[in-house]
């Protein structure tokens, strides 16, 4: 069983969150299925953008100890439906990520939104300048 589940919309830093989990050299790349690490599952950002994709979502969701909706602050758009996270058996915690591109307004809008969808605990991250990173990784290493 993996410690984690990313799942969140194309572009959000799933796949470098769980680089940086796993302590590897970052490579950006598409995820095109769904790919398994060390200790974290990474998602396409498709299964999130669609919903009919959300049982491959659900399916895969039952190997891991935690669910974790990363957000990017820097997005306009809102993807995350309200009560998502009632979806999964299990805790859901919510990632806002690119904080340091964002602003105040930015970081609140998506924290709001993160709440909304049911996450139990919200980390801020910068994954560029290693920011939040410390604290969202104790709290992994604790499930």
């Amino acid at each position: 069983m993996k410690n984690i589940i990313f799942m969140g919309k194309t572009g959000s830093g799933k796949t470098t969150l769980c680089q940086k989990l796993d302590q590897i050299d970052l490579k950006y790349k598409k995820t095109q299925s769904i790919e398994l690490y060390n200790s974290a599952i990474d998602t396409p950002g498709e299964y999130m953008e669609n919903r009919r994709l959300y049982n491959a979502l659900i399916t895969t969701a039952v190997d891991a100890k935690v669910v974790a909706i990363v957000y990017d602050a820097t997005q306009e758009e809102n993807y995350i439906a309200p009560g998502f996270a009632g979806m999964f058996c299990k805790d859901t915690i919510g990632i806002i990520t690119k904080i340091n591109k964002s602003n105040e307004d930015q970081i609140n809008l998506a924290k709001e939104r993160l709440e909304l969808s049911g996450a139990s605990e919200i980390f801020e991250v910068d994954t560029v300048d290693n920011v939040g990173l410390d604290d969202l990784f104790e709290y992994l290493n604790k499930i």
